[in-house]
């Protein structure tokens, strides 16, 4: 006689599907012995209760995420993954992504680390959920919030975790991602009610949708059952073993306290480690089954990918928190189970897995990170022994994990990028500044420059208020622009090829914030539209008189090869930049870092990488934000600024109106494939020349200081883009001209009778234009 499914009493029907699975091929019904939900959706594409090619469970998150991306309409996003079983799913869909910062949920207890926000699930086996960052700066962004679980049954556990969020960081838009979504009507209404409430939009987004139907006698017909038998026994036990697989202090293994976008890389060459070791540790060819350990599902199924790729058959899953029922039949998905003791120190319930099971003769590879590495997972009732007694051989894998209290020292330098941090697209530019948009950091021009001439302050700790030139003023800026593109791209491209050329296609570039930045991204555009490289591309903080921002260096010497990174400006006046960046580099306590410049244009002869010695208008220097992606000049002052921070900016959104910053990069990046015949000469025009520095642009402004009885080499700012700056942003006193009437500094000219300055032509002056500063003091 055969005896019936148990859980033929949970009935799974589909409604409707958003890719190429549905609700019945997604999961299987399974039961628990849990008063409050008697019954489990086991499913086939998690990773968690059954063994599953660690490809399908890429797929599937790629597939969710695609389906968050069109419900955001592309924006950048912060994910929240749930505890435990959504953690590696949540995971998943960030990366598919790329979001800004990835946390899931835990119900670990971690000293040190303060508790962000707290929910309840009231269903689950283990209903309390913490959120643990290292710190509140990862999320508090008003970014798009994406809640990220396998399945959605009320949506009450997401909604929870909506108004917990939303209490300490408002945010407009909310979305509940899930693999399948079995919401009744009144459900969907309740999630409608509180978007109503919060003043906020809340979508969901599936890979199937459907409805769960159960008897009424389901909780007493599980307890009803006879008690499940786990922990099967050969009549040979398999072997244990163990790797302890390093892992950087600073690199998040997961996403418990936080996995920002720019944690990738790093942790990509972590877990590329871990996997040459654990690969080193099993036979050639050795099938196997990852097993995560409940909450650390990521990192374990990204080493199932890479050992699967590098020929190793390889299934994944998880250890779990939730008793299920285990019965060995081939129409009941959990066939059997282990139950061991939880191996962290201070936890009394017991763990389980189920299946554990692959092609014949896999080896258990069992992933754990530092708190689970105790005598409790090898000895006897742990893990380690209980898998290997039904005689499956076990490769204990010791991930020694992220330090979260290292973890929230590296998070005091959080680099930011768009459109949380400025105008500029995520992947054109990673901005390696602190954000202190929310600081009155203003001052007038007059003040401002006074405080500085005296001595009382220095112009990094302050800014000016931003000056906004009037509309024919736009309009002349407009012009230049399009009279000024082929110019701009032709010497974009011929510093970049000389950059590639003499020191490789594998380079990153760091501009100096905030002239640089635009330079940077055009050079970047440059590499990928003619070479179809990838190059990586921040912006640092440089200070005159200060240095570079020498937390900005650590941050590049701990994720890149410091001789490959090529410092970028816009162009040189008198080299004051030049030799305070090459004078920070020489005084930085860490790896060597190349001082060479590279910048568009050098009419003062002060770099030996350069697109021109011309000194010729670069359009990006005749605004002030609303060119440089509305980020402010760099700001360094000590009452804002902690130790182990980077360097200060602030983003003026407001400014998004006028901002011409894209405008400006799609103008000068359209004319790339017409000049690049011209690139080429101009290559090999500069290349053949003498290069070497002469410094002659500081002769200069010396000559002009002594001729005009100015006090200080400060007060004299040479060059098109210099002047423009002191009309923009300093209190003028005199602006020199070589030629009265020279077109590259019409809209210097205009600037000055806006703002009353007189304009004396000095016909042997060695650069087209300089701006002096008047002294106020």
């Amino acid at each position: 006689m055969t005896t019936p499914n148990p859980a033929s009493g949970v009935v799974v029907t589909g409604t409707g599907s958003s890719s190429d699975w549905t609700v019945e091929q997604l999961v299987q019904p399974g039961l628990r012995r849990n008063p409050r939900r008697a019954h489990l959706l086991v499913s086939e594409v998690l990773g968690k209760h059954i063994p599953v090619d660690p490809e399908v469970v890429t797929a599937a998150a790629d597939r969710l995420g695609t389906l968050v991306l069109d419900a955001v309409g592309g924006s950048d996003v912060v994910v929240l993954g749930f505890a435990e079983t959504a953690t590696g799913l949540g995971h998943g869909v960030a990366a598919r992504l790329n979001a800004h910062c990835y946390l899931h949920s835990t119900r670990r207890d971690v000293p040190g680390i303060e508790v962000y926000g707290e929910f309840q699930e009231g269903h689950s086996h283990a209903t309390d959920h913490r959120l643990l960052p290292t710190s509140a700066d990862v999320l508090d962004v008003p970014l798009p919030l994406v809640l990220v679980d396998d399945e959605i049954s009320t949506g009450k556990t997401a909604l929870e975790a909506i108004r917990s969020v939303h209490a300490t960081t408002p945010r407009q838009h909310y979305v509940i991602a899930s693999l399948v979504d079995m919401r009744a009507p009144e459900h969907r209404a309740q999630s409608d009610s509180v978007a109503a409430e919060l003043g906020v939009v809340i979508d969901s987004v599936s890979l199937a949708q459907g409805s769960v139907d159960l008897g009424d006698t389901l909780v007493d017909d599980v307890a009803a059952l006879p008690e499940p038998q786990f922990n099967p026994v050969a009549d040979k036990a398999g072997t244990v073993m163990r790797v302890d697989a390093e892992w950087p202090d600073a690199v998040p293994d997961g996403g418990r306290h936080g996995f920002l976008s720019f944690d990738t890389p790093a942790f990509e060459a972590a877990i590329a480690r871990v996997a040459a070791q654990v690969d080193a540790a099993l036979p050639p060819g050795a099938p196997i089954v990852v097993l995560g350990h409940e909450e650390l599902m990521y990192l374990p199924l990204r080493l199932a990918s890479i050992l699967r790729a590098g020929g190793h058959p390889a299934l994944f899953q998880t250890t779990t928190r939730s008793p299920a029922y285990v019965l060995d039949r081939p129409d009941y998905p959990l066939r059997r189970g282990f139950q061991f003791i939880a191996p962290e120190h201070g936890e009394s319930e017991a763990r389980y897995v189920y299946n554990a099971s692959g092609p014949e003769d896999a080896i258990l590879v069992l992933v754990v990170d530092d708190p689970a590495d105790t005598e409790r997972l090898f000895g006897e009732g742990g893990a380690a022994r209980t898998l290997a007694a039904s005689g499956s051989d076990v490769l204990v894998v010791v991930v020694s994990g992220a330090d979260p209290l290292a973890l929230t020292a590296s998070r005091r330098a959080v680099p930011l990028t768009g459109p949380a941090f400025g105008s500029y697209a995520p992947h054109e530019v990673t901005w390696l500044l602190k954000d202190l948009s929310h600081v009155e950091l203003e001052a007038g021009i007059t003040e401002r420059e006074r405080n500085i001439q005296a001595g009382t302050a220095h112009y990094a700790e302050s800014l000016p208020i931003e000056y906004q030139p009037d509309v024919a003023y736009r309009e002349l800026f407009e012009k230049v622009l399009q009279e000024s593109a082929s110019r701009l791209a032709i010497a974009v491209g011929t510093v970049t090829e000389i950059v590639l050329a003499e020191r490789g296609h594998d380079v990153v570039l760091a501009s100096l914030a905030r002239a640089g930045t635009p330079v940077g991204i055009l050079m970047r555009r440059w590499a990928h539209q003619v070479h179809g490289l990838e190059l990586p591309h921040y912006a640092v903080s440089i200070v005159r008189d200060r240095g570079i921002d020498s937390v900005a260096l650590r941050y590049l010497a701990d994720n890149h090869d410091p001789g490959k990174v090529v410092f970028v400006d816009g162009w040189t006046g008198k080299g004051a930049i030049a030799r305070e960046l090459t004078a920070a580099l020489d005084a930085f306590d860490g790896p060597r870092f190349d001082p060479d410049l590279a910048v568009l244009a050098d009419p003062g002869q002060c770099a030996r990488t350069y697109g021109t010695r011309d000194d010729f208008l670069i359009a990006s220097a005749c605004l002030n934000s609303t060119v440089s992606g509305l980020v402010s000049r760099t700001v360094l002052n000590r009452d804002l600024i902690r130790d182990g921070e980077f360097h200060g900016a602030k983003y003026y959104a407001d400014l998004a109106p006028d901002d011409v910053s894209n405008h400006l990069l799609d103008t000068v990046a359209a004319q790339f494939d017409a000049v690049r015949d011209d690139v080429t000469a101009s290559v090999a025009a500069v290349t053949a020349s003498d290069r070497t520095p002469t410094w002659s642009g500081w002769a200069s402004v010396e000559k002009v200081r002594d001729e005009f009885g100015i006090s200080h080499v400060n007060f004299v700012k040479p060059g098109v883009g210099e002047t423009t700056r002191v009309l923009l942003r300093r209190v003028p006193w005199r602006i020199l001209v070589r030629d009265i009437d020279a077109p590259e500094h019409e809209h210097i000219r205009m600037l000055a009778a806006a703002r009353g300055v007189p304009v004396v032509e000095v016909p042997d002056l060695a650069y087209s234009c300089m701006g002096l500063i008047k002294d106020v003091t």
